[in-house]
Order: structure tokens, then sequence, then C-alpha cells
């Protein structure tokens, strides 16, 4: 039974422009202790639905479809309703630290102030998570501010805090792209750890297919608001099926990149006015006459992986991805950072 289910989510913002479809009625499940990466550029509307699953969007937001989770559907919940959930039950680490953390209060009380217990109790459990999550001297670092430690030092403290609760489920928002690639492994191999000492089930959201590569057991492609495909992690990088997927794993380096990376066309659709049919198309060079008129459905590959593209029809042209990407492929893949 899935931990957490979403079915035909949508999230509209009321702007000046017009109504803004930043997530296009999309469908997933978070399997119990299973990490489900959600990739795509920025403004593909992944972090919108991490937002949304949290109940944190803005006042201007439309919501619709349905967010299930222990019985509850958590767009339906009012503040009051959601308060047990958020923080407790699901958690969320966010992309800057500094946006999580109050830089003039010691890292101590930020911790033991969301930890339900006598104070006592509440300062040996904060300095056990801050052991926990790889902090060095958890005394010291108990006594100081953000704004004296090293941006790695304070994303440990935001997942401490996010850990504090024991939530079963852990939705990562870009955790690591505002540090160094050193770091962002030490933070990756922390959160594949804790995912399994504490039996969590992580939705993870990036832009970066090399951050997924070591820690996803399911992918989601996004893009416009909508899943363009599906798989396992094997499924996605060693049989990747929407021209989509293509150009993100083609754009992506590896070691054994020389030359020039490939880069996709174009920008992506303004959402305020969703393109007709497949809204790839204007950057997709392999595009059909019907992407531009029509919405593809989704094309099941196996139980676990499809796609949404024309492409895959039975009376489509054979359509060949970029010749990197073969070249990879044909070398046995070599992903991650």
């Amino acid at each position: 039974m899935p931990e957490l289910e979403v079915k035909d989510l949508r999230v509209d913002f009321r702007t000046q422009a017009g109504v803004l479809q930043a997530v296009r009625g999309i469908c997933f499940s978070l399997q119990p202790g299973r990490t489900l990466a959600l990739v795509g550029e920025s403004g593909s509307g992944k972090s919108v639905t991490g937002r949304a699953i949290m109940g944190l969007l803005q006042a201007n937001a439309n919501t619709a479809g349905q967010v299930l989770f222990d019985g509850q559907d958590l767009l339906r919940l009012s503040e009051a309703e959601f308060c047990p959930i958020r923080g407790k039950k699901i958690a969320m680490v966010f992309q800057d630290p500094m946006s999580s953390l109050n830089p003039i209060v010691r890292v101590g009380r930020q911790i033991t102030e969301v930890i339900p217990l006598p104070r006592k109790q509440a300062r040996q459990k904060a300095l056990q998570l801050l052991g926990e999550v790889g902090i060095r001297d958890p005394e010291r670092c108990f006594r100081q501010y953000p704004f004296e430690l090293s941006g790695g030092m304070r994303q440990r403290i935001v997942i401490a805090i996010a850990l504090a609760s024991d939530p079963q489920i852990l939705i990562c928002d870009e955790p690591t792209t505002a540090l160094d690639v050193t770091i962002q492994s030490q933070i990756l191999a922390l959160l594949n750890r804790l995912k399994t000492q504490r039996k969590l089930s992580v939705l993870f959201i990036t832009n970066d297919f090399g951050v997924v590569a070591n820690m996803a057991d399911a992918i989601a492609v996004m893009y416009a608001g909508k899943i363009v495909e599906y798989g396992t992690a094997e499924e996605i990088f060693y049989d990747p099926r929407h021209p989509y997927t293509w150009a993100l794993l083609s754009a992506m380096p590896d070691l054994h990149t020389s030359g020039r990376l490939y880069a996709i066309g174009g920008t992506p659709p303004n959402m305020v006015h969703p393109p007709v049919g497949d809204a790839f198309a204007q950057r997709n060079p392999q595009a059909l006459q019907i992407d531009f008129q029509q919405e593809p459905p989704p094309f099941f590959l196996s139980d676990t992986h499809w796609a949404a593209t024309w492409l895959l029809h039975p009376n489509a042209p054979k359509a060949e991805m970029p010749e990197i990407l073969c070249r990879r492929l044909e070398k046995g893949g070599h992903y991650g950072s």
C-alpha cells in the first residue's frame, strides 16, 4: 500500500497576467521505504508539487485532485487539521538552509522547540539528532548560531530539525543545490543512510539527474506541469523513451564526456498560455505534426515504465536518441556525481 498517493493533482496561480497552470493533472505514488525523484527544469512544477503536498502554497493558489495520506485527502484539510501532519508525519527539507533557520537564534533552541518533550529530554534528543546527521561536536554546535556554520553544516541542521518528530515521509526540495560537489555527496550519502535506518519514504525534488543516480528507486520526469515519463531508476537511465528525458540525460556530463555537451534548444513554455498538444514539441527536433495538435497519452513499456510521447505510437516513425546518449549507453552508462 502506498505511503502517499497523488491523483490528478492540479495547481493554478492567479496572477496579473492570467491564470498560471503550474501543475496539470499529475499522478504518482510513494511506496514505503522508497525514494521517488521528481526531475525537471526550473518551472516544471516540481517544487509546487512538494509544497502542495505540505499545504504550503501561496494564497493565490487553487488546487484540485487528491493527495491521499493515512486515509485523508490533504488538499481538503483545514489548517488546524493539517497541523498534526505537517512537520510531524510529513517533513520537508528546503533548498536554502538559511531561509529555514533563524540566524539570531542558537541551533539548539531551533531544534528543541519542535521536540514535544521536557527541556532536559529535548536537549538530549537534539544532541542525538546532531550526531545522527554527522555533526562531529554536537555540544558545541548546539550552542552556536547558524551564521557561524558552513553551508553543509546548516543543511545537516535543517535535516535534523526535519527528523525531530520522527516523520514517515521526508520531502527534499533540491537540498544540495547550494552546496559544492564534495559536501553535496556527503549530504546525499547522509540522506540515503537515514532513509535506511529510519525506514523513511523520500520524495526527492531536483533538476540534476546526476544527483538522483545514486538516490532514487523510481523517477518521474516533469515538464510544463506534467509527468512525461515515469519508471524505475534503471529504466529511466538505461532505457529512456521520452525526447525530453533524452535531452536531460544528454546534457549531463560524466567522467567520459569530451567536447561540447548537448544543449536543449528554446525555453520552457509560458504556462499562462500553455501550448496545444505536446508541451515539449517546440523544443523537440523530432516532433511530429500530431505533437502540435494533440496531447499524447501515456504509452506503457512495462508495468513500471511509461512515457507520454507520440513517438511511441505503433504508426510513428523510428526516432533516434542523441548521439552522445547512444554512445554512453553503449558503454554501459556512467551516471552519478
